[in-house]
């Protein structure tokens, strides 16, 4: 297929918009600030009497025909700029150090101006890491199809294919994408027609029942719930309109969202049989703790682990290390030597309200 021709006004847009959200996500406050994950609305019963030994704990876990070292996936965060280049160079060294998954930022960008690609190429540093393409779900309204979803799975060897849906960010940015109309049958079609497998993932304002159920009836092989609770795109955007009216829509919906510890167990209500990762706001190991307990196969990162890599390849490998040594302890404390056990365990309780 011959490369697109982006106009270069179209082309520098793009940029400056992955350079500003960039930006904002490292170094402004951009978390929901009314709506939590609903993690914290649940506590693990402690322990006394383990009856096991916390250095035979074993975190490993397959997820999509690969053996993870532990249940931790880095979500999709960055690309098509010189910055991203970078990040997730640092962020792909780490994950080939510390056995976990790693997925890339939208690849429409690389798609439309294939200068830009090397900035989501970590194979050749990660080759056996568990890594995902990314392109907007959206762009199947807008002359995208089965050959670009492809095109992104080969252009950084990829083990899956993450389409993400984000109507309200779509919504809130100036010259969104916001024609959603009909795209479940295109879905469809990239998962009756790619060779890998599809998952879907929203990008921090979760799934329900619903929208699960009809995802696996489509053949989808995942579902990130990305719940509300985390990073709040609503706020990102907010921070880049130059208009008041546009900064008023999107503080109306600061507390828009499923929270992530609600959209699991959604999810598993309407697609019970389907890969689940759990992200949206996951910041520690007991965090990761309480998602796999409450259903999920594994528990993805962003933000925690974006500042990190801004910094180093050093400073990746010791956030996941903590975070590992805290699921570790968790599991530790209520006698769950295994990942399995962990999901199986009866030791998770909602906190009671007073």
């Amino acid at each position: 297929m011959p490369d697109r021709i982006v106009p270069l006004a179209i082309s520098q847009a793009n940029s400056q918009r992955k350079q500003e959200h960039l930006d904002i996500a490292l170094n402004n406050d951009v978390e929901f600030k009314e709506v939590h994950t609903g993690l914290d609305d649940y506590q693990f019963i402690h322990q006394a009497l383990p009856e096991i030994d916390l250095t035979s704990i074993n975190l490993s876990t397959p997820l999509f025909g690969k053996m993870l070292s532990a249940p931790l996936v880095i979500s999709s965060m960055v690309g098509g700029i010189d910055a991203a280049a970078r990040i997730n160079r640092n962020l792909a060294q780490a994950v080939q150090e510390m056995g976990v998954a790693m997925g890339v930022g939208s690849q429409r960008c690389a798609i439309d101006e294939p200068v830009t690609a090397s900035s989501y190429e970590v194979r050749n540093i990660a080759p056996d890491i568990l890594l995902f393409a990314n392109l907007g779900a959206v762009q199947l309204n807008y002359g995208y199809g089965v050959s670009e979803c492809c095109q992104a799975v080969e252009m950084i060897g990829a083990d899956a294919l993450v389409l993400h849906l984000n109507p309200l960010q779509e919504a809130l940015q100036p010259g969104g994408n916001t024609n959603f109309a009909g795209l479940l049958s295109k879905i469809e079609k990239v998962c009756r027609e790619l060779s890998v497998p599809v998952i879907v993932k929203e990008v921090g304002w979760g799934i329900s029942d619903t929208v699960a159920r009809k995802l696996a009836s489509v053949g989808v092989s995942g579902i990130d719930v990305a719940g509300a609770g985390g990073t709040s795109w609503s706020e990102i955007e907010g921070q880049r309109v130059h208009t008041k009216g546009g900064a008023n829509i999107t503080r109306t919906f600061a507390s828009w969202g499923i929270p992530t510890a609600e959209s699991i167990g959604m999810v598993l209500r309407g697609a019970p049989e389907i890969t689940v990762i759990a992200s949206g706001g996951i910041r520690t190991g007991l965090e990761v703790a309480k998602a796999m307990a409450l259903g999920a196969d594994a528990a993805g990162m962003a933000a925690l682990l974006l500042k990190a890599a801004s910094i180093s390849e050093e400073s990746v490998i010791a956030a996941i290390q903590k975070v590992t040594e805290e699921l570790k302890v968790a599991m530790f404390c209520i006698g769950a030597a295994s990942i399995k056990e962990l999901k199986n365990t009866s030791l998770l309780r909602g906190k009671t309200r007073g």
